[in-house]
C-alpha cells in the first residue's frame, strides 16, 4: 500500500473487464452508480463507448503489493468531443485555426452522462493521507500519459466540488457549469413540497398534473426484475424518436439498455406511460446514495404536460417516497426552475499542453465563470419557493 516512501505504480488497462466487478466497485462505492463496473461495462460491451465509437478505454488502476486494487479511474482517448456535456468545441476550433491539432485528447469521465460523481475512485477504508497520495498519483499518471501520447489536453468532467478543488491545487484549470436539481426538504408528500411554493406556482403545477390525469394514462414506476425486454424495446423506441426530433446523435444502442438492466437493474427507476395498454412514453432514472439521477426521456405521442409529469413530478414523488435528498434532472432546461429544480454549480478540470492555448482558455474561464454565476443568481431570483420571512 502506498505510504509515501515508495513510488506508486499506475497501470493502464484497455477494458473495464480487465478488472473484476467487485474490486472496481469497492473503489467506486455505491453513491455514484455511473462509475460502477456495471454501468461502464454496459457502455463498453454494447459498443456504445468503445474504440469504434471514438471512446478508446485507457482506464487507470493502482494495486498494492498483494494485488489488491486500491484506486482506479475511468479514462478514454478520444478523437471528438461528442457525448461529454462540458463543451470545448470553441477551444478545439480556435486551436485548429491556429494550426494545432486538438484531437486526440484524454477524457476522464462517464460517457454520455452529465451527472456529478467521483472520478478518482479509491477504497473507502484507506486513511486520508493515502487517499490524497493516490489522487495525486492518478492525476499525475493522466498528465504523463497525455505528454507521452502527445495529445492536446486532458479533461476531468463532473467531479464533486471537493475533488475539483484538489484538482485545482494540482495545477489543472478549473471550470464551472450549472444544472437544475430538486432538493427534498424533509417532505412526506408531494403536497408538502407544493406547500413551500408560492400560490401561483403551486396552482400551475397542480393544473399540469391534473391535465395529465385527464388524459387517462397509466403511469408505472418499475425497478429491478419488473423491467422486461419489452419495456426496453419500447423505451429504446422513445429514445430514438427523441434523438431524431432534436437532430441529436444516437449515442446509446439497444444492447446497452439490456445490459444495463442485467448489471445494475436494482438501481434503475424506469417510469413508463401507457395509453390504452400501448406504451407511449418513458423516463429512465438511476438511483445512487441519496440522489435520483434523471437520464433519458422519450415519447412517441402528444399529450400536454406529459414531459413534466414523467421526468420531473414522478421523480419528485419517488424521491419523497424513498427518502432521497436530491433529484438531478440532467443538463439544460431553465424551465425546470419553475418546477422546483434550482440551479447548482457543476465542475470540470482541464490540463492543456500548449501554453498559449492554456493562457487563452484561462482568460476565457474567468469571463465564463462570471457569466454563469450571474445567470445562476438571476435564475435563483425566479425561484418558485416562498421567500423566507
Amino acid at each position: 500500500m502506498p505510504d509515501g516512501r515508495e513510488p506508486t505504480t499506475v497501470n493502464v488497462i484497455g477494458s473495464i473487464n480487465e478488472v473484476e466487478a467487485a474490486e472496481w466497485d469497492a473503489c467506486a462505492g455505491a453513491d455514484h452508480p455511473f462509475c460502477s463496473h456495471g454501468f461502464l461495462s454496459a457502455l463498453e460491451d454494447s459498443g456504445s463507448a468503445a474504440a469504434e465509437s471514438g471512446w478508446v478505454p485507457r482506464h487507470l488502476a493502482v494495486r498494492d503489493e498483494n494485488g489488491v486494487l486500491l484506486a482506479c479511474a475511468p479514462l478514454y482517448l478520444k478523437n471528438h468531443s461528442y457525448g461529454e456535456y462540458v463543451f470545448d468545441w470553441g477551444w478545439a476550433d480556435a486551436y485548429e485555426r491556429a494550426g494545432g491539432n486538438y484531437y486526440p485528447k484524454l477524457q476522464c469521465a462517464v460517457p454520455f452522462t452529465p451527472a456529478s460523481g467521483r472520478r478518482l475512485l479509491m477504497r473507502g477504508d484507506l486513511p486520508a493521507d493515502t487517499r490524497k497520495e493516490l489522487s495525486h498519483a492518478l492525476v499525475q499518471a493522466m498528465v504523463t500519459m497525455a505528454e507521452r501520447l502527445g495529445v492536446s489536453s486532458l479533461h476531468i468532467t463532473f467531479p464533486p466540488e471537493d475533488e475539483w478543488q484538489g484538482l485545482g491545487q494540482l495545477g489543472l484549470l478549473q471550470r464551472i457549469g450549472q444544472q437544475y436539481h430538486w432538493q427534498n426538504r424533509g417532505y412526506e408528500t408531494f403536497d408538502d413540497f407544493l406547500g413551500d411554493l408560492t400560490s401561483r406556482k403551486r396552482k400551475t403545477i397542480r393544473k399540469e398534473r391534473a391535465a395529465v390525469v385527464a388524459h387517462g394514462l397509466d403511469i408505472k414506476t418499475l425497478t429491478g426484475t419488473d423491467i422486461t425486454e419489452a419495456h426496453w424495446d419500447a423505451f429504446y423506441r422513445f429514445y430514438r424518436d427523441t434523438i431524431d426530433k432534436k437532430w441529436g446523435q444516437n449515442y446509446l444502442n439497444r444492447d446497452f439498455f439490456s445490459l444495463l438492466g442485467e448489471r445494475i437493474g436494482e438501481s434503475i427507476v424506469l417510469v413508463m406511460v401507457e395509453s390504452g395498454g400501448r406504451p407511449v412514453a418513458g423516463a429512465l432514472n438511476i438511483q445512487g446514495g441519496d440522489t435520483l439521477f434523471g437520464r433519458n426521456w422519450g415519447c412517441d405521442a402528444n399529450f400536454k404536460f406529459l414531459h413534466f409529469e414523467t421526468c420531473y413530478y414522478q421523480a419528485i414523488d419517488y424521491a419523497i417516497a424513498n427518502g432521497l435528498k436530491w433529484v438531478e434532472a440532467g443538463a439544460q432546461g431553465p424551465h425546470k426552475v419553475q418546477r422546483g429544480y434550482l440551479p447548482r454549480p457543476t465542475y470540470s478540470a482541464h490540463w492543456i499542453a500548449d501554453q498559449e492555448l492554456k493562457a487563452a482558455i484561462e482568460r476565457f474561464l474567468v469571463e465564463e465563470r462570471r457569466d454563469i454565476e450571474h445567470d445562476m443568481q438571476m435564475l435563483a431570483a425566479r425561484s418558485p419557493f416562498k421567500k423566507p420571512d
